[in-house]
């Protein structure tokens, strides 16, 4: 990165409060450095927290670029995020606490999900589903879908989720790739207060899906949303439920038993199903959930996140579960029926720790204080932000308005490849940077390396994680070769490439930059496009803001900005002149920007991330590449012919 990385300087510090750090699990620093002195001593006294069905002989095996965590030990998940309660006071305790779109709520204690669970895997034992074999589920934000996804752990089967706003196309491909056997989809679901018509896109996808011997239909709707069964492979959910037991012995799996196939998103070509393991995965999203949102017994804990991605895996299911929590899982937008519907969640329920994306949090501050004020969110203990790296003006406002300066922020890093989250703030320990993901969890090896594998102490360069971890992907389902070839051939054998740019500052704070491929050649000069888009949001007018590089015949390439600005603001020539400036004082005159675009909104994949490829096509004057993934195609295609006119 070069010099133009420390440019951008944060010297504002949170330090968490000393009432917080009184009764935070984790209060002494020290844990840092007993972990790294013994990291499989670490994992493995975690581990111990968990309950097993036999005991492991070894706790890592390690043949790079192949890990075998907790070798020889048997145990279940759903044992562990279901029965270990039930056996407890827990067993009465919200699990679930959930809201549907309409505003129709339903609560499951660990003793209903329990049982639903069970009655589900015997439905899928029922439909001929045994160990190993894969099942598709394509559904809403609904307790179903965690249902289904622990009826899978519990019988030893591997599910594959697929996000609801995915296409039929997308469906279609992960379900061949899987080979699954069965599909469990709904009759549709609510965005925006319009029905997605689930069955109707499984219908389309089922025309090309050999493999798939029965479909399992949930009854989301109240009679409005039209379905075709098809005698022989299609059954309603409620029916095969209301026949089936709750007794289910959970199945006995090995450590390495495959849990899931999780498909990344935007990619091209062949989809790539990222494979995670049993212990060493739950292992992982045990430990940070504890740690990094500093979980209790009494919190009510939200995070924000679709199941169909890796964060509504970890974060929504498996972590939260396995300690117990109860959690808030919201179905719809967080503007519908009006912009205050996440605050009114948070009033309604007494959400005590709240997860979230930065895309999401930019929107809130685009949308105004108005909407938080007029809600109560006194109850709110943490914050967390998760997804893409957090612009610093973006974490002050998220502290002010919405903690009111009392709850700690944590900014995590991590991947669906990664499986938990391995760079973050332990609340009660760390002092925060706002804009920085701060120090790796504990246990957790990370450098900042050169190209050429030379380590970066102080400065810019490209994340590496040098010791494997527990909930890492075990491989690419069906594709070993591109397993190594991606992720461990940059350097030498044993160092995992991240694929993100990142800095380490003259404290030891991480600071992720983005993708790699955002990282710009501007005259010589390598310019991260986050440091320039939190300077755009460090600007009162700017919402948001996605920088991309435009091919350029002189500098490389050319900074191309595209813009969306708070309500109440117009668009001029004068204010771009102003951002442009506004940027060029920030950071210095090479990274100010040759384009300012004002836009409405930014093309976001379904997840909530800025698909900045598109904004390069665009700024390149390509052809547009695929737009499967995108939560609202339109976007792009209006911002071309924007483009077009204005260059």
């Amino acid at each position: 990165m070069s010099e133009l990385s420390a440019l951008l300087q944060e010297d504002r510090r949170f330090d968490p409060s000393a009432e917080f750090v009184k009764h935070a699990h984790v209060s002494d620093p020290g844990v840092y450095a007993a972990a790294a002195a013994d990291p499989e001593g670490f994992w493995a006294n975690f581990a111990r927290e968990l309950e097993w069905m036999q005991p492991w002989s070894k706790v890592l095996d390690w043949q790079p670029p192949h890990a075998q965590w907790f070798v020889g030990g048997k145990l279940n998940v759903a044992v562990n995020c279901l029965d270990r309660h039930v056996r407890t006071w827990r067993r009465n305790k919200a699990a679930f606490i959930w809201e549907g779109e309409p505003g129709d709520r339903r609560t499951l204690t660990y003793f209903d999900l329990h049982r639903q669970v069970c009655q589900f895997a015997n439905v899928l034992k029922g439909l001929g589903v045994t160990k190993g074999d894969r099942v598709a589920l394509y559904l809403p934000l609904i307790p179903e879908l965690a249902i289904a996804m622990l009826a899978c752990a519990r019988i030893g089967a591997v599910h594959s989720v697929v996000f609801g706003g995915f296409s039929a196309e997308s469906l279609r491909d992960r379900i061949n790739d899987a080979q699954a056997r069965v599909l469990v989809t709904a009759d549709g679901g609510y965005r925006r207060g319009s029905i997605i018509p689930l069955k109707q896109m499984a219908d389309e996808a089922l025309k090309e899906t050999p493999s798939i011997e029965h479909v399992v239909i949930v009854k989301r709707g109240h009679g409005d949303i039209p379905v075709h069964v098809t005698e022989g492979r299609d059954r309603w959910y409620h029916r095969l439920m209301d026949d089936a037991s709750a007794d289910c012995p959970p199945e006995e799996m090995d450590a390495e038993d495959m849990l899931y196939i999780l498909y990344t998103s935007g990619t091209t070509g062949k989809p790539k199903g990222i494979v995670h393991t049993t212990a060493g995965y739950l292992l992982g999203v045990y430990a940070t959930t504890k740690w990094v949102f500093d979980l209790k017994d009494d919190d009510v804990y939200w995070c924000t996140a679709d199941i169909g991605w890796v964060t509504g895996h970890s974060y929504v299911v498996y972590g939260p579960l396995a300690n117990g929590a109860t959690v808030v899982m919201y179905e719809g937008a967080p503007d519908w029926p009006r912009k205050d519907r996440f605050w009114e969640i948070i009033e309604r329920y007494g959400v005590t720790i709240f997860y979230t994306a930065p895309t999401a949090i930019r929107a809130f501050m685009r949308w105004g204080t108005d909407w938080p004020a007029g809600r109560n969110l006194s109850s709110l203990r943490l914050l967390g932000s998760v997804g893409e790296p957090i612009n610093p003006e973006a974490w002050i406002w998220y502290h002010q308005h919405i903690g009111h300066e009392r709850c700690p922020v944590v900014d995590t890093w991590w991947q669906t490849e990664t499986g938990s989250i391995l760079i973050s703030p332990l609340p009660g320990v760390t002092s925060t940077k706002p804009g920085s993901a701060t120090q790796p969890f504990p246990g957790i090896s990370v450098k900042v390396l050169t190209q050429r594998g030379e380590d970066v102490p102080v400065g810019g360069g490209l994340l590496a994680l040098t010791r494997p971890w527990p909930s890492m992907l075990r491989g690419i389902y069906g594709d070993p070769e591109r397993y190594v070839q991606q992720y461990w051939s940059r350097w030498s054998n044993g160092i995992y490439f991240t694929g993100d740019g990142a800095k380490i500052d003259e404290d030891g704070y991480y600071w992720l930059l983005g993708r790699v491929d955002d990282v710009l050649n501007v005259a010589g000069h390598r310019i991260g496009t986050m440091e320039v888009e939190s300077a755009l949001v460090d600007h009162p007018n700017v919402a948001e803001a996605a920088v991309v590089g435009r091919v350029h015949q002189i500098k490389g390439h050319a900074l191309c900005a595209f813009v969306t600005v708070k309500e109440g603001v117009g668009h001029s020539e004068s204010l771009a002149d102003e951002l442009k400036g506004h940027v060029a004082h920030k950071i210095g005159a090479i990274a100010r920007p040759d384009d300012i675009i004002f836009a409405a909104d930014l093309p976001k994949t379904r997840s909530g991330k800025i698909m900045r490829r598109l904004l390069r096509d665009i700024a390149d004057g390509k052809t547009l590449g695929d737009t499967t993934t995108l939560a609202d195609p339109s976007v792009v295609a209006r911002l071309k012919a924007q483009y077009e006119d204005e260059t």
